[in-house]
C-alpha cells in the first residue's frame, strides 16, 4: 500500500530532476486565504440570519411580537372611530390571518428583505389583506422612474399587478431607506450580514473542535537528510493538506506524519485568538443592527444599561415606536385612498408597559414642580385645562 508520504515523495513514480537546494530544509505555511461572504439577498438572510442564526432569530421575533401588541386606533375628522369598514379590515385582514399574524410576518419581511408588501384584494365587494413574499415581488419602472406596476412570480407563475388600481393603490410597499436604491430598502440583516456570518463560522468552528478534540496550526518542517522535494511534490502537498485538514469541516482533525515531516506549531490556538470573545463581539453587532439592546438578548458582556427594564423603554423609544408610527402612517394613507375618506391610524403606545411606566414617572416629576400652576402641570401632561376651580378630573 503507497502512503501519501510515499505519493508526496514520488517513491512510486518515474524522479523528477531535484531543484531545492541539497543541505537545506524547508517550512510550509497554510496559505492565509481571504474571507468568504456569502450573497446578500433575502434568501441569505433568511438561511443564514434567521433561520442559521439564534441572535438574529431572536432579534427578529423579538421586534416582530413586539410590534403585534401595538394596538391601532383609527382616526376620521380627529375622532377615534369605532364602527368603520377599515376596522374590521385591519381586525380581520383576511380569511385566514389576525392583524397580530398579519404584523409579524409584515415586519420579519422588513427586517430580512427590507421591502414588505401588502396587497389589497376585493372579491365580491369584500376587501381583503395579503402580505407578498418580497423576494417573489418585482417593481416594474416606467420611462419617469416611477414605479407604474409590481411583478409577482410564483412556482413559474407571473402576474402583474397594477401600482395604482380603480380605488387606489392596489399594493402598499413599504420599506427601509435604502441610499443606493430609488426602489427597494435596506435590510437590517444585510447591514448585519458579516457580523451573522462571523458568529456562524465561529459556531461551526466550536463543533468541529469538539468532533475533533484538537487542531494542528503551524508549519511542516521537512528534513533534508531523506531527500529533497521536487516542485511538483511540493505543490502536492500542499493540496492534500488543504483537502485533508483545512477549513472548519477539518478542525481538529489528526496529523499522522512520517518520512522525515516533523510539526512545528506556530500558529495562535483557540485560547490565544480567543474565538469566544469574537463571538461575543458579532453577536452583539447583530443586535445593534437590528436595534435590540444586547441586555435583551442575554448576551455577555454587555453593560450599555443599569437594568433590563432601562434596555427594555431604550428599546420601544429607539426602535419600536419609530417603526410602529411609520407603518401606521403609510397604512392611514393607504387605506384613505381605498375608501376614499381621510383616515389616520395611530398606534396606542400607552397600552405598552414600558411606555406606561416611563409616562407615569413623568407624571410624578411634573406634580412635584411647586414652581409651576396646576393648569401649567395639566398642559404639560397633555391633559384639557379644567373649567372649574378645584375640579380633580376631566
Amino acid at each position: 500500500m503507497v502512503s501519501w508520504i510515499d505519493r508526496w515523495r514520488g517513491r512510486h513514480r518515474t524522479p523528477v530532476p531535484e531543484t531545492k537546494a541539497a543541505n537545506s530544509s524547508f517550512v510550509t505555511l497554510m496559505r492565509q486565504q481571504s474571507a468568504q461572504w456569502s450573497g446578500k439577498n433575502f434568501a441569505a438572510h433568511a438561511k443564514l440570519g434567521m433561520m442559521g442564526n439564534p441572535v438574529a432569530y431572536r432579534a427578529v421575533r423579538l421586534i416582530a411580537e413586539s410590534a403585534s401588541r401595538v394596538p391601532l386606533h383609527l382616526m376620521q375628522d380627529g375622532k377615534k372611530q369605532s364602527n368603520h369598514p377599515a376596522l374590521a379590515l385591519l381586525s380581520r385582514p383576511n380569511n385566514e390571518t389576525s392583524w397580530p399574524d398579519l404584523t409579524e410576518e409584515l415586519i420579519t419581511y422588513m427586517l430580512l428583505a427590507g421591502s414588505a408588501y401588502i396587497e389589497m384584494v376585493r372579491v365580491d365587494e369584500l376587501a381583503q389583506m395579503f402580505v407578498l413574499r418580497p423576494d417573489r415581488v418585482t417593481p416594474c419602472v416606467g420611462k419617469d422612474g416611477w414605479v407604474n406596476a409590481y411583478i409577482y412570480q410564483v412556482d413559474g407563475h407571473k402576474r402583474k399587478i397594477k401600482a395604482e388600481g380603480a380605488q387606489g393603490h392596489t399594493l402598499l410597499h413599504l420599506k427601509n431607506l435604502h441610499p443606493l436604491s430609488d426602489h427597494t430598502g435596506l435590510a437590517p440583516a444585510a447591514a448585519a450580514m458579516q457580523a451573522i456570518e462571523t458568529h456562524n463560522s465561529a459556531c461551526d468552528w466550536h463543533k468541529a473542535l469538539l468532533d475533533n478534540a484538537a487542531r494542528p496550526s503551524g508549519a511542516l518542517v521537512y528534513n533534508a537528510q531523506h531527500g529533497n522535494l521536487s516542485d511538483e511534490q511540493f505543490a502536492r502537498l500542499k493540496t492534500e493538506l488543504a483537502d485533508g485538514f483545512q477549513g472548519a469541516a477539518n478542525a481538529g482533525r489528526p496529523m499522522v506524519l512520517e518520512g522525515g515531516l516533523d510539526w512545528k506549531s506556530i500558529g495562535y490556538s483557540p485560547r490565544d485568538m480567543d474565538f469566544l470573545a469574537a463571538k461575543d463581539s458579532a453577536a452583539r453587532d447583530i443586535a445593534t443592527a437590528f436595534g435590540v439592546p444586547p441586555m435583551m438578548l442575554c448576551l455577555p458582556g454587555d453593560n450599555t444599561y443599569a437594568n433590563y427594564r432601562e434596555a427594555n423603554r431604550a428599546f420601544w423609544r429607539q426602535t419600536m415606536i419609530p417603526l410602529m408610527t411609520r407603518i401606521s402612517a403609510a397604512l392611514g394613507q393607504w387605506l384613505s385612498e381605498h375608501f376614499d375618506q381621510e383616515l389616520h391610524i395611530k398606534p396606542d403606545f400607552e397600552a405598552i408597559e414600558a411606555i406606561a411606566m416611563e409616562r407615569l414617572s413623568g407624571w410624578a416629576q411634573i406634580d412635584g414642580l411647586n414652581a409651576l400652576t396646576r393648569a401649567e402641570k395639566r398642559e404639560l401632561m397633555g391633559f384639557r385645562p379644567h373649567h372649574h376651580e378645584g375640579e380633580d378630573h376631566e
